[in-house]
């Protein structure tokens, strides 16, 4: 029996690596971005995209948007840090993929882009309802432009848009100007103004419309002019960034290697600005840029360097915090003349906006309140085409103990002289009535 008992745990010594490693969950590599196709052939025709996010450090995995085995994540870890959808036709995808998982991969903090088209199903048109954007209805719609068209030889209907109605934003478009218009064939979209996460990077000019270019137009089109969007971008509130466009042919090489001239201008560009704007702005989907990160929070008193418990009323305290960007290598100090503090209790007692050094550290000063309860000290920055910064801490804050108090307030002398005065008064009152006749 005890010779079977060794035989046993000496089988299980033997097999037990085999079997940790047999169900080990895999472990994500970094900058992975999974990328669904309708056609293994979209990876030649736009490979110049493909080919800049991989000279970027990304490792990117091809399958089709139907593939019965794709996943998105294994054994609760996501595998991915990214999502690619260049698969507009798509009508199901496979695996366990579906748009419930593609929204719980953005709300886990994930990034996503979504490229429609002409003719795009009711899937993908669903994702992008779900990112906080409506595609036009029509199926057969497109954006047309009979004054800021782009010039071509073969085209008549005028679908081939060419638009420079930039987002202006240097942190989202990077700090070059693009030049050369941008070549957009597709479909358009409709953001709400009231949803603030949603901002438009590329609109149509006021000229353009969204209807079927076969056909005449028998009522007002539901979309028009500024109002369409080309492409769009989201910022969720965890900081998860997503790309929103109705053409999947401006990520094409042919788009890429274009020239452009645009209607009624005589300017003729020999490149068009798609691989410039697709590329600036994937850094940024990408947290390339405009991603910033907070550390080393410190309070204490003037004076003092060890952080308190807690604070006394009308104490001098100080308060400093690094806030540091990303710039796609490395972490750079994050300049800025905005960032303010609150101390905050139901409502801000002090405002102060953070002076800063130049190199990342951000600080002030200030009393505390004659208040005394649970305060916060609290940083909410929030600014265009940056991550937003929300830092919280509790901080009690005491009133004075009975020995604290100054024993002669001189703002009192006057009362004291009153008291003292009356109980001298009321000596002499007593002594003249007692001893005088």
């Amino acid at each position: 029996m005890g010779k079977l008992w060794l035989i046993c745990i000496a089988s299980i010594s033997i097999l037990l690596p085999f079997l940790c490693n047999a169900f080990s969950p895999e472990t994500p590599t970094d900058r992975r971005v999974l990328v669904l196709l309708d056609d293994f052939a979209i990876m030649s025709s736009h490979s110049l995209y493909f080919n800049a996010l991989k000279s970027r450090g990304f490792d990117l995995e091809f399958k089709l948007a139907d593939d019965p085995k794709i996943a998105l994540q294994r054994y609760g870890q996501y595998l991915y840090d990214a999502l690619i959808l260049f698969c507009p036709s798509v009508e199901r995808f496979g695996g366990s993929i579906d748009v419930a998982a593609i929204v719980n991969f953005v709300d886990s903090g994930h990034d996503l882009i979504v490229a429609a088209d002409v003719n795009a199903s009711d899937l993908i048109r669903e994702v992008g309802t779900e990112c906080g954007v409506d595609f036009d209805e029509d199926p057969s719609a497109m954006v047309i432009d009979h004054i800021g068209y782009a010039v071509s030889g073969t085209e008549g209907d005028h679908t081939l848009i060419a638009s420079d109605d930039f987002i202006k934003s240097d942190v989202i478009l990077g700090g070059k100007k693009i030049e050369a218009p941008i070549l957009f064939r597709g479909i358009g979209h409709a953001v709400s103004p009231a949803n603030s996460l949603v901002l438009k990077v590329l609109s149509a000019s006021p000229s353009a419309y969204s209807a079927n270019p076969k056909s005449k137009l028998s009522t007002p089109p539901p979309l028009t002019g500024s109002a369409i969007s080309l492409v769009s971008i989201v910022q969720a509130r965890n900081n998860a960034r997503l790309l929103i466009t109705g053409s999947l042919s401006m990520f094409s090489n042919r788009f890429f290697r274009s020239g452009v001239q645009k209607a009624r201008s005589q300017t003729k560009h020999e490149k068009s600005g798609n691989e410039q704007f697709l590329t600036e702005i994937s850094k940024w989907i990408f947290h390339e840029r405009g991603h910033l990160k907070a550390v080393n929070v410190k309070h204490h008193r003037v004076g003092e360097t060890d952080e308190p418990a807690l604070y006394r009323i009308n104490d001098e305290l100080e308060y400093a915090v690094e806030i540091y960007e990303w710039s796609g290598t490395s972490w750079e100090p994050y300049v800025a003349n905005d960032v303010q503090l609150q101390f905050y209790m139901m409502s801000p007692y002090v405002l102060k906006t953070l002076s800063s050094d130049k190199k990342g550290l951000y600080s002030t000063s200030f009393k505390v309140p004659d208040v005394y309860g649970v305060f916060q000290f609290k940083v909410e920055h929030q600014k265009l085409g940056y991550t937003s910064l929300s830092l919280s801490k509790q901080i009690p804050v005491r009133p004075y103990r009975h020995n604290e108090y100054e024993r002669f307030i001189p703002a009192a002398y006057p009362y004291y002289g009153a008291a003292f005065s009356m109980m001298a008064g009321f000596f002499i009152f007593s002594f003249a009535h007692l001893y005088s006749k």
